[in-house]
């Protein structure tokens, strides 16, 4: 049974219980004077007509909008109920964490690289849940610009990319790597009508993806498949276009994963890239900026971070011509940097709010009492506190320009 239809039941048998008593509390005076019971129906009643209240008035202000779809409300509850399924799905969500952690512990990205897959997958097992509770489907930044709402300047940021892929005709087979829970595919399947292929490498958001295409009436368009992207299961020149929006950052070798993109694009195609880079202002001798990148590491689920020269060169290495580079980070026209929302805000109806001192406190305390009471598996604290961690890494790695998540990449396989 899902929480809404338990306060359905809760409201109505507390209202019934009240009026079956004949008494109905005006006021705080007059509830202090009632019994116990009373004052339990009571509570009940008007602590569950409230959430359904505000559920209902989120219908209303967000059940016309295909982007975004729910509230904050609907959001938190939704967060539960999948966090809930997990415990009834035996998921040990305590083990997965501390395994994480313990890649983790060296500073040496040596371990880490060598179980790249292990790592990858039990970040995004931990993560996803809480990315799209708090970020929406697209998990990728972008910054904002005059006029433009969140979802807006995420989807921008997703066409602009496309954009690059050349005069493709609706109907081409396009690949998108790393594709999380297929937000940006989904967008740009719309935009531009190609058909598009997400792979990653974790097969909970293979199903949550296929079960978005499938809600928003995307599922012969835009599919998930899951795959290690340093091995893609397809065959060689079958996409007509590819492009990855901070994914292959999570590759220990950046020439592997960009030399099987080549495999599989055909002769001429554009492969399109953001990539999460170190820029030249990182200083591997300052304190701040290594603790950031450690933090950005940690946080994330990076076995490490390469230079933007390093993956230029990569590019080229592997065979593809290269047309065009930057730092997007660094474009004109910005009212909001891409790393605003990682930074503290005392907005309570906003997400920057949980990164205050009294949003963390209260946070971590709401989802220490629902481990408690086995509303949420062991160890979800410990995943929220690893993002908020993250969530520090990014904003100072934004503000020194010394790391970028948007280094774009625009290039082409030879035609022979």
């Amino acid at each position: 049974m899902g929480i809404l239809a338990i306060n359905v039941a809760a409201c109505g048998s507390a209202t019934a219980y009240l009026i079956f008593l004949g008494k109905f509390p005006s006021s705080l005076a007059e509830f202090q004077l009632q019994t116990f019971d009373v004052k339990v129906a009571s509570a009940l009643a008007g602590m569950s007509g409230l959430l359904l209240g505000a559920s209902a008035l989120e219908t209303l202000l967000y059940g016309g909008d295909q982007f975004k779809q729910k509230g904050p409300v609907m959001q938190t509850i939704e967060l539960i109920e999948k966090s809930y399924t997990r415990s009834e799905e035996n998921i040990v969500v305590k083990d997965w964490i501390n395994e994480y952690n313990d890649l983790h512990k060296a500073d040496d990205p040596s371990k880490r690289n060598s179980k790249y897959a292990k790592l990858v997958n039990a970040y995004y097992e931990l993560a996803t849940q809480f990315y799209e509770w708090g970020w929406g489907s697209s998990f990728h930044f972008a910054y904002r610009k005059m006029g433009e709402t969140f979802g807006e300047q995420i989807r921008r940021h997703e066409y602009y990319l496309a954009s690059f892929l050349g005069g493709l005709q609706p109907g081409a087979k396009i690949l998108d790597v790393g594709c999380g829970i297929g937000g940006p595919y989904r967008n740009i399947a719309r935009f531009t009508g190609w058909d598009i292929t997400g792979i990653t490498i974790n097969e909970g958001q293979v199903r949550r993806g296929n079960e978005l295409s499938a809600r928003q009436g995307l599922g012969d368009q835009c599919r998930s498949v899951q795959g290690d992207f340093l091995a893609l299961p397809f065959d060689a020149n079958s996409f007509d276009g590819v492009y990855a929006i901070e994914a292959t950052c999570h590759a220990p070798d950046r020439r592997k994963v960009y030399s099987q993109i080549l495999k599989v694009l055909k002769p001429g195609g554009m492969f399109a890239c953001y990539e999460w880079c170190l820029t030249d202002k990182y200083d591997p001798t300052d304190e701040e900026h290594k603790f950031m990148k450690k933090k950005v590491e940690e946080g994330d689920g990076l076995p490490d971070i390469a230079y933007t020269w390093d993956v230029d060169k990569a590019l080229k290495d592997v065979g593809f011509e290269m047309l065009h580079s930057r730092d997007m980070a660094l474009d004109p026209l910005q009212i909001e940097p891409w790393y605003l929302p990682m930074c503290p805000g005392w907005n309570p109806f906003s997400q920057r709010f949980q990164l205050t001192w009294f949003g963390k406190l209260m946070m971590n305390s709401l989802l220490s009492f629902f481990e408690g009471i086995c509303l949420v598996p062991k160890g979800t604290c410990d995943i929220h506190r690893m993002l908020q961690q993250a969530a520090v890494g990014l904003s100072k790695g934004g503000k020194s320009g010394a790391f970028t998540p948007m280094y774009l990449l625009v290039c082409r396989k030879p035609a022979k």
